[in-house]
């Protein structure tokens, strides 16, 4: 598997990745993730992922020359080019034969781990993370400007990689050209699979369809969670959680704004970090919160699904950025509700949320009054039980295997 970020850092397709790697292992495969090194600490110390691998007893990672690109030295960056191919020939020459190129990148790690595969003359499966127009158009002081550059990038570092010629500088066309050069693409929900599919970016060597393959939720933390019960709620204040990368496109900011018009008497928690965090940690102190919201951090992957557990919703605010939304799956899996601003993810769920009307502060702050009223009443939405079976990890590592024997045929 090929990464733009190492799998110990902050991130939905990191903790992905490494669930992946765990059950394909017990399954009886050998995976080995190709990924910039980190230069600051790692979010998923505790996870088991940093274990040696449980089969063959070797590191499973290759952690490639990087430089750091944030100011937290979190996140890194790997240049594609001879050098790095070198690195990463030499780095998987002593391992067992590669059968199969799992890219779960967008930018560097997707340039690297397609060039490797076309060196090696491998079968690519592609999986779709990313809304990279949206995500761009969030972040970006100048996204069409960063948009012409990625493509320019992509085009010059995958020129020796057979595929269609993209004449586009937009979004769409720059995973076109990754879909171009794949055997299979996948996508986390159906609703991104459908607008992959809506634009063209399919499997050039594949099928004319994307493959939707969720990201699930750890089945040990699950059965752990099913095995001490159900959650009862204890009285008092209704207790609602956001967690995530705080940047832009995930609305922390919009989300506090929103707890301060919304007037509910609630306990609030957020965890995670980012570049966000000191501007949400003022605004908090402006807007009188500091009584009821409280920020915790980075968290263990399993602290974290315990604290989820624990709530009575989870808030889920970014708006046509997540191609997944895994917090509100796992929140569900685990029997707590959420409340959703994205109408994508809500009809992926399809019951057990409470959805924002539009993506105002107002439309939030009401939707917030509504659950908090409903919580405290007892009357609160309950999720569907049967995405505790569908979401598990287990599954969802058979169901890309299935994909790897395909291709591979």
């Amino acid at each position: 598997m090929f990464g733009d970020q190492h799998v110990e850092s902050l991130g939905g397709a990191q903790v992905s990745m490494r669930l992946q790697r765990r059950f394909l292992e017990r399954a009886g495969h050998t995976v080995t993730i190709v990924a910039p090194k980190m230069h600051g600490p790692r979010a998923g110390a505790d996870d088991a992922a940093l274990a040696l691998s449980e089969r063959q007893r070797v590191e499973p990672y290759v952690d490639m020359p990087s430089i750091p690109i944030t100011p937290d030295r979190e996140y890194s960056l790997s240049w594609p080019g001879r050098r790095t191919d070198r690195f990463v020939d030499d780095a998987l020459a002593s391992r067992p034969p590669v059968d199969v190129v799992h890219v779960q990148a967008d930018f560097w790690g997707a340039f690297i781990g397609h060039r490797f595969a076309a060196r090696h003359g491998l079968p690519v499966v592609h999986t779709m993370h990313n809304r990279v127009d949206v995500g761009i158009e969030a972040t970006a002081p100048f996204p069409r400007m960063v948009m012409r550059f990625l493509n320019r990038w992509q085009r010059r570092a995958l020129r020796e990689v057979a595929g269609p010629v993209e004449p586009r500088r937009d979004g769409w066309s720059y995973l076109r050209r990754f879909a171009g050069r794949s055997d299979a693409v996948t996508a986390p929900s159906s609703h991104f699979g459908r607008r992959l599919e809506q634009h063209g970016a399919v499997a050039g060597r594949g099928l004319p369809t994307v493959d939707v393959v969720w990201n699930g939720i750890d089945d040990d933390v699950l059965d752990a969670a099913l095995a001490a019960g159900p959650a009862v709620r204890a009285p008092g204040k209704p207790r609602f959680v956001w967690l995530g990368r705080m940047s832009p496109e995930k609305r922390l900011l919009p989300f506090l704004e929103a707890i301060a018009a919304s007037g509910v008497d609630a306990d609030v928690e957020i965890i995670g970090g980012g570049g966000q965090e000191k501007a949400a940690r003022r605004l908090v102190e402006k807007l009188g919160l500091t009584d009821s919201v409280s920020f915790s951090g980075r968290l263990p992957y399993a602290e974290t699904l315990r604290r989820i557990a624990a709530a009575d919703a989870v808030v889920q605010t970014s708006i046509g950025f997540e191609t997944q939304g895994m917090t509100v799956f796992e929140a569900a899996s685990l029997g707590t509700p959420a409340i959703v601003s994205d109408p994508d993810i809500g009809a992926e769920l399809g019951s057990g949320y409470w959805q924002v009307a539009d993506g105002s502060v107002g439309a939030l702050a009401s939707t917030l009054r509504t659950a908090a009223e409903q919580i405290v009443a007892g009357t609160g939405v309950s999720p569907d039980p049967s995405i505790r079976e569908r979401f598990r990890q287990s599954s969802r590592s058979a169901a890309m295997a299935d994909i790897y024997a395909r291709v591979s045929a």
